[in-house]
């Protein structure tokens, strides 16, 4: 898909437009304002009246509603009015919606050359760019890879950006790379679990280390019971297939003057062990318990491709399945892992956890500026969050703020949680020095405390839980229905920002 910018606005751009559908974004019309801004030039410049097509056909301009008109003998032959809402109302996170919605459509239409005309004076110029190019070829994006007949396809080859500076162009060099990444990442999590395997993981970041020169070093598990990796290997040991510790390496040339862990949850599929996960529970979804590696994997891939200077970033996941068999580890069973803490299992369903504590160890033996963990980790955040927004714990004001400006850039919505202290009572063990749970209240909260244990003290770290984001059932502004890839992008950007880590709480 090609992306090519025409500083010119409607409608003088027509001109230079030889595209067979143009789709032009639209405010909702007000008290004060009856009529659409744009319509009388737009109509003016196609030579046809478009305000009794829009009454006939109840056109609202609302948020991401699209109308599409066939115009026989006419160039462009598809014109798509797309809704804005409210003009108050309208940022970056609008803009990503109103071109993804365009973008099904023209696609729906069998469009070859589309043209977008979106109202982004008042934004920044590279940023709409971006984010204009990222949503269009975001939302096309279809996963048809185990289908026996794959639905046939038409898509766009050409994407023309109405009103974007020929200056924002070096703003959509990076789209190919990240978008990339977050289609990685997407078709990992949709994977089934007899695909996306632990050797699958590791797979998959042999050839990202091939494709792109990084390094990688893969434990298994004799390397992980000699590094005393017992809490990870508590979960793994139900399964028949091994587990895969994986450390991926990128390395910038010159000197690094940062150096980051990213570390991804990996449970390419959670039975919930012992405690085995009830009806009700999604148990036929728990391929997506990896989303966190899948974000790390594909945040990898992008930053591979992008080599940003100054910024060693390391990547860390440690893979394994939570089943049940003979040799599965029991409720009530304590377990020691690489830091020397006993940890009681008293749910083998809050696996991802005892995972994340060895890796945590590991990251933080290298010594980096900053630790970040993606997880799956807990319903109670998507309770306290709802689907559309994931969780933020961290103990470092700076890395939080520079997580938090990161995510506002890809339209991947995070909220700051507490990591309140005295909670941590919850954990209290009567036999070891913590429980792998607490309390139901606040569960969110004391998984993130229960990780700040295996995390260096005074060393940055952030957790991310993206359990309520990692899907979608029907689809959200960008993101088609399935696996989103959430994560990827936000971790590009904060990578590649150069982002200060000076403040702490």
């Amino acid at each position: 898909m090609d992306f090519r910018c025409i500083p010119d606005v409607l409608p003088a751009a027509l001109g230079d437009f030889d595209g067979d559908c143009l789709a032009v974004g639209l405010f909702a019309a007000a008290e004060d304002r009856p009529d659409h801004p744009q319509l009388e030039q737009l109509s003016a410049a196609l030579g046809q009246s478009l305000t009794s097509r829009l009454e006939q056909r109840r056109f609202k301009a609302k948020p991401g509603e699209c109308l599409s008109l066939d115009r026989l003998d006419a160039s462009p032959q598809t014109l798509i009015l797309v809704g804005l809402g409210a003009p108050a109302d309208f940022n970056l996170a609008g803009l990503r919606r109103a071109c993804a919605a365009a973008s099904q459509a023209a696609a729906a239409a069998g469009a070859s050359h589309l043209a977008l005309a979106m109202p982004i004076e008042a934004l920044a110029a590279g940023a709409a760019a971006q984010a204009m190019a990222e949503a269009s070829r975001l939302a096309l994006f279809s996963d048809q890879r185990f289908k026996g007949e794959p639905e046939p396809r038409s898509l766009p080859e050409t994407i023309s950006l109405i009103g974007v500076a020929a200056s924002a162009a070096p703003a959509l060099a990076a789209v190919a790379a990240s978008c990339a990444g977050v289609e990685l990442a997407r078709e990992l999590v949709a994977a089934p679990p007899n695909v996306a395997t632990p050797q699958h993981l590791a797979d998959t970041a042999a050839a990202i280390s091939r494709d792109f020169g990084l390094e990688l070093t893969v434990l298994e598990r004799s390397d992980c019971e000699a590094l005393g990796m017992g809490s990870y290997l508590a979960v793994a040991q139900g399964s028949d297939l091994a587990p895969k510790f994986i450390h991926l390496t990128y390395r910038p040339e010159g000197v690094a003057k940062r150096r980051l862990v990213l570390v991804g949850k990996g449970l390419t599929f959670d039975s919930g062990g012992y405690n085995l996960k009830t009806a009700g529970s999604q148990i036929e979804m728990m391929k997506y318990d990896m989303g966190g590696s899948a974000a790390v994997l594909g945040a990898m891939r992008a930053i591979a491709e992008l080599k940003p200077a100054g910024v060693e970033v390391h990547m860390i996941v440690a893979a394994c399945e939570n089943m049940i068999s003979g040799g599965a580890i029991h409720p009530g069973a304590i377990v020691t892992a690489s830091n020397g803490k006993t940890i009681e299992i008293n749910n083998t369903d809050a696996e991802g956890r005892l995972t994340l504590a060895d890796a945590l160890v590991y990251a933080c033996k290298l010594e980096p500026d900053a630790v970040v963990d993606l997880a799956t980790l807990t319903g109670a955040c998507v309770i306290a969050l709802g689907e559309e927004m994931a969780g933020l714990w961290s103990n470092n004001d700076g890395l939080a703020d520079a997580l938090l400006g990161a995510s506002e850039a890809s339209d991947e919505p995070l909220w700051r949680m507490p990591l309140r202290a005295s909670y941590k009572a919850g954990l209290k063990s009567q036999f070891a020095d913590l429980k792998n749970t607490g309390p139901r209240p606040g569960g969110s909260i004391t998984a993130a405390l229960f990780l700040q244990d295996f995390v260096t003290p005074n060393l940055a770290w952030a957790h991310l839980d993206i359990a309520g984001t990692v899907w979608s059932d029907k689809g959200r502004g960008q993101d088609p229905a399935g696996a989103t890839g959430f994560g990827v992008r936000t971790l590009v950007n904060w990578v590649c920002s150069g982002a200060p880590l000076e403040a702490s709480a």
